[in-house]
């Protein structure tokens, strides 16, 4: 399935953290790339981030977090239920490929699809997000109504597990069909409420980390190697009138000694790619059961075998002059030269990836990222039947 009647450069443009915007079906041919009982099972699995949320004839929400047990959705009764279920693209392919078509918005800004399946009234309730999202209608139908944009001074009602918001006025509404999609930027308040018994929907989230993330990560990897001798000093200090003023050469000199430690460009973007890279989900475990030698990795390129990306794993690439760039997959950080390079950005361009030739250096960085599970080389038999694995088998 392809966007093709959707124009990236004018979304970003318009609409990208600005306004939302309702797209009639625009895609080629869409089918919805889930089914119902396979969401179910989902849910059923330790190792998988679901929720089962119910609304009770009194007006109440109830959330039962996963795994659930097999026999759960025989019992549920009458009153509106909604199944949610995180990173489906981890586990399903089919579900990971409709994430080729958003790659207008930048890798490490991509968080997951998540999948709810819902019954007739179903839906989560009033809320906002801190974060962009498409809402893809999978099938069935569901009526999506905007409301104001909101923060974090926004009142909610009283709940446990989820943020509900006490005063909600829609501004706009539209009933969704299967394929229809909805943008709706951080903040802006939405609610969706299911149209019959088998509304799916899709959303495509896309992650944008909040000032006191980053300062903090950010000023805890600069401790880890900081020494406890670089200290503040003033040779040459000059009397003052009164011994309580901290001086105004005082307080420049600590600012710049700050500035310093925190304003490192270089340093700061191989944090940020290493700490955006890291995986949220490790559970979807490629690794190989032993690792695989260099001659194997020659040997699956002369055999034409595709190289695929696990799909909770994540790659981004900082330049650093002339050929030469850092690869981050994982947390790791990888130096590439300009012998490796373009290996490193082809693998961050394209989930799939046949390579025709390869140098030493690429076939060390290969087997790397190989026997650290974030990438596998498949044959053209194995991907006719394959799925997801997970640390489970």
């Amino acid at each position: 399935m392809k966007l093709a009647h959707f124009n990236p450069a004018d979304f970003l443009a318009t609409h990208w953290q600005r306004a939302p915007l309702l797209i009639r079906n625009p895609w080629d041919d869409w089918a919805c790339p889930v089914e119902a009982d396979e969401l179910a099972g989902l849910a059923c699995e330790p190792q998988v981030e679901a929720r089962l949320i119910e609304q009770t004839a009194d007006a109440d929400w109830t959330v039962e977090h996963g795994p659930l047990a097999e026999d759960r959705f025989a019992t549920l009764g009458k009153t509106p239920w909604t199944l949610l279920v995180q990173a489906v693209d981890h586990h399903m392919p089919q579900v990971a490929a409709l994430l080729a078509q958003f790659r207008f918005v930048p890798n490490w800004r991509v968080d997951d699809v998540m999948v709810s399946f819902a019954s007739d009234g179903g839906g989560v309730g009033p809320h906002f997000d801190q974060y962009d999202v498409f809402l893809i209608q999978g099938q069935g139908r569901r009526r999506w109504q905007i409301g104001s944009h909101c923060g974090e001074t926004s009142p909610l009602l009283p709940h446990g597990d989820l943020k509900l918001l006490r005063d909600f006025s829609p501004t706009q509404e539209w009933v969704l069909e299967p394929g229809d999609m909805l943008y709706v930027p951080p903040g802006v308040s939405h609610n969706g409420i299911a149209l019959g018994d088998d509304c799916m929907t899709l959303s495509i989230g896309f992650r944008a980390p909040s000032r006191a993330e980053l300062i903090g990560d950010w000023s805890d990897h600069l401790l880890e190697d900081m020494s406890d001798d670089d200290r503040f000093a003033d040779p040459g200090l000059a009397l003052q009138a009164n011994p309580g003023e901290i001086g105004a050469e005082a307080l420049a000199q600590l600012r710049q000694m700050m500035i310093e430690a925190l304003g490192d460009e270089q340093r700061f973007a191989r944090w940020f790619g290493a700490y955006s890279s890291t995986r949220k989900y490790p559970d979807v475990d490629w690794r190989p059961e032993e690792p695989l030698r260099l001659a194997e990795i020659r040997e699956a390129i002369e055999q034409g075998m595709e190289l695929q990306r696990n799909p909770a794993s994540r790659f981004a690439f900082v330049r650093e002059g002339g050929e030469a760039l850092v690869l981050f997959v994982d947390g790791e950080t990888f130096e590439c030269s300009a012998e490796t390079s373009a290996l490193g950005e082809t693998i961050c361009a394209n989930d799939t990836v046949r390579i025709e030739a390869a140098t030493d250096a690429a076939c060390d960085l290969l087997q790397s990222l190989c026997n650290m599970g974030s990438v596998a080389f498949v044959s053209d038999d194995d991907e006719d039947d394959a799925d997801y694995e997970d640390d489970e088998g």
